[in-house]
């Protein structure tokens, strides 16, 4: 009878195919399916024909064997590959959810922003931190030696130097006195005396003032036969004040005593003042008397000359041809007195 059969009847046909794979008659036995597991054979149970047959769940692809898939067919590879197209797409879905999560992390947390590169700028290289403690080893550069500071000149030196001036200065005429106090040495008479340097002339106030002390109580000067010794003070009573002055205001002090300096530009004790007055062009150049290589000693002899008229000595000349000159002679003028030519001499007893 034909016609649509119950629901849940099979309709039977020899050969008839199902799902893409043969049906075997009834009665026989039926293959294991595909389903079933490696090591475990099924036994096939006979078919009936009131019922429904079960559901047997076609083969997974890591089980089953792999078949071609023809035309028209759902084969393994074709069902094995929608696999792995649908678990590739879920695990890249994973993957960018993960970086998202990561990203979110990493953007709450304290991290300094990347600054991106410029075009043809070089990726930055990462900097190994063990390697700012990579110093052992390394030889230290050398640098060269400043050169040391050169010691400053000591009095001798100073005293054979000649200084800058113009023979032609003229000071403003304040004096100062040079500070300290240097005691007298010696026995004998005490003798005071001050030292004062006008200012604005450019010229060692305590150069002056070591050599005034050195070249009085020298035992080849005033002092050297014991009759007095000199002692110099900066403020108090002095018997007398050694200055060191300008040309022009050397001329003036000069001029209240009647004498006149500046034909030679020469220097003077003016006895009606308290001040034995230096001429600084003298000292800082000397004379042609005594050249420039003899300094030290013109500077010794200008010192005893002077003072010496304080001390109540007049001019002396030489008379004996090539001997010394007497320390009371003119000497910055001339050593030749008379045709008589001397030796120039910075000393009251140069024997001693």
């Amino acid at each position: 009878m034909h016609g649509t059969p119950p629901h849940g009847t099979p309709v039977r046909r020899t050969g008839a195919v199902r799902g893409g794979h043969p049906q075997h008659e009834e009665g026989g036995a039926r293959p294991a399916p595909y389903g079933g597991r490696r090591g475990r054979t099924l036994t096939a149970e006979p078919e009936r024909a009131d019922e429904q047959e079960p559901f047997v769940p076609g083969p997974r692809h890591e089980d089953g064997p792999r078949h071609e898939d023809g035309p028209g067919t759902e084969g393994a590879a074709g069902r094995g590959g929608l696999g792995r197209t649908l678990t590739g797409v879920a695990a890249a879905a994973v993957a960018t959810v993960l970086a998202v999560v990561v990203a979110g992390q990493v953007t709450d947390r304290d991290v300094p922003a990347l600054t991106p590169r410029a075009a043809g700028e070089p990726a930055e290289r990462t900097v190994d931190d063990s390697s700012a403690s990579r110093s052992e080893g390394r030889t230290t550069p050398t640098l060269p030696a400043l050169p040391s500071k050169a010691p400053a000149p000591t009095y001798e030196q100073l005293m054979t130097r000649q200084f800058p001036i113009d023979p032609r200065l003229k000071g403003a005429g304040a004096f100062e006195a040079v500070r300290g106090f240097q005691k007298a040495p010696g026995k004998g008479r005490l003798v005071r005396y001050r030292v004062d340097v006008e200012k604005g002339i450019g010229l060692d106030p305590e150069l002056f003032a070591d050599a005034v002390q050195r070249t009085l109580n020298d035992p080849r000067s005033w002092a050297g036969d014991g009759a007095m010794t000199f002692e110099r003070i900066a403020a108090g009573e002095a018997e007398f004040v050694i200055t060191l002055a300008s040309p022009g205001t050397t001329a003036d002090w000069c001029r209240k005593s009647g004498l006149d300096t500046t034909v030679d530009n020469v220097s003077c004790d003016s006895a009606s003042t308290e001040r034995v007055m230096i001429n600084a062009f003298r000292w800082a150049k000397g004379s042609s008397t005594f050249g420039p290589k003899a300094m030290h000693a013109y500077r010794q002899m200008l010192i005893n000359h002077e003072v010496g008229h304080r001390l109540g000595h007049n001019h002396v000349s030489c008379r004996t041809p090539g001997a010394l000159a007497p320390v009371m002679q003119q000497q910055t003028k001339s050593l030749d007195i008379d045709g008589i030519r001397c030796r120039p001499n910075p000393w009251v007893y140069p024997g001693s």
